[in-house]
């Protein structure tokens, strides 16, 4: 069965090292459109953060200069349509809900922030308790005017988009216990981790609404679009990206993703080497 939807993530697969996207790969979006193909990005981006990285760039979303019919953003929490320029899908995580993560990541002595509910998501409050973690730290330094310390009345009083709590790195197998032991105790929402997009070494793992992961919200827009999984081919570079690959009819990963992934996935060139593009001819897309 031909392909009919084409997913990419953005940082460290579409975007390059250089904070850009190639025109290759530009142009191989416009030609998927063409052929009638859906486009997709799917990024762990706030929408404001990814609206923000095109400005940069030049780009406008939908339009011949960033060619995608929707915007998945914070990792599935909501789906832009760039056509009309609405948010038509969301999932916050209740205020209720809230306190049960923070007090874990405060049992833990996490450094964390939480992000308010769509379309605030740009704006946090944040917690942390001394570590020596620089990567937390620069992430509050870049988004300073959107960055406050945590108000306890007010954070359980709103929903929220996620919770992120910034790790810094650790060696492969305390990485790993420590994300099943956060999957254990807060069973009920989805827990995403990855690599940060800052340092590329710290570990990122985000607390979002149970239903919500790129998997998730991807399944959500096919059954609304009247497309099957087996017609989505989808690639990415993180483990953050994981759970879409193996969902996809076809998953690829670009040549910069972890070794595990690479094991499991096909692997086409870097996001420095046209690996969008790649993974658009190798999947008969083109």
């Amino acid at each position: 069965m031909a392909p009919r939807l084409f997913i990419t993530d953005f940082d460290g697969t579409l975007l390059t090292g250089e904070r850009t996207v190639r025109s290759e790969d530009i142009d191989t979006l416009k030609r998927l459109r063409r052929r009638g193909i859906k486009t997709v990005v799917a990024t762990g981006r706030s929408l404001y953060s990814f609206q923000n990285a095109l400005n940069l760039m030049g780009r406008t979303i939908g339009s011949d200069g960033f060619p995608v019919d929707y915007v998945i953003f914070s990792t599935g929490a909501g789906i832009l349509n760039a056509e009309t320029g609405t948010v038509f899908f969301q999932k916050d995580i209740p205020a209720v809900e809230i306190k049960t993560i923070t007090d874990y990541l405060d049992r833990e002595r996490l450094d964390y922030m939480v992000h308010k509910a769509i379309p605030d998501t740009r704006c946090f409050m944040y917690r942390s308790f001394g570590n020596d973690n620089p990567d937390f730290n620069r992430r509050i330094e870049m988004y300073n005017s959107w960055a406050r310390p945590m108000d306890e009345d007010f954070l359980h009083q709103k929903a929220a988009t996620e919770v992120l709590a910034i790790i810094p790195p650790l060696p492969e197998n305390m990485r790993s216990d420590l994300i099943a032991r956060s999957q254990q105790c807060l069973s009920q929402f989805s827990i995403i981790h990855a690599t940060s997009p800052l340092d590329h070494e710290s570990i990122w793992m985000e607390i979002f609404h149970k239903d919500v992961s790129k998997s998730r919200t991807t399944a959500f827009l096919v059954r609304k679009l009247g497309i099957e999984r087996k017609e989505v081919v989808s690639i990415g570079n993180d483990y953050n990206d994981q759970d879409l690959l193996e969902w996809s009819g076809r998953g690829f990963v670009v040549d910069n993703a972890p070794d595990a992934l690479k094991k499991k996935f096909e692997t086409v060139p870097s996001n420095n080497h046209n690996g969008v593009t790649r993974a658009a001819v190798l999947s008969g897309c083109l």
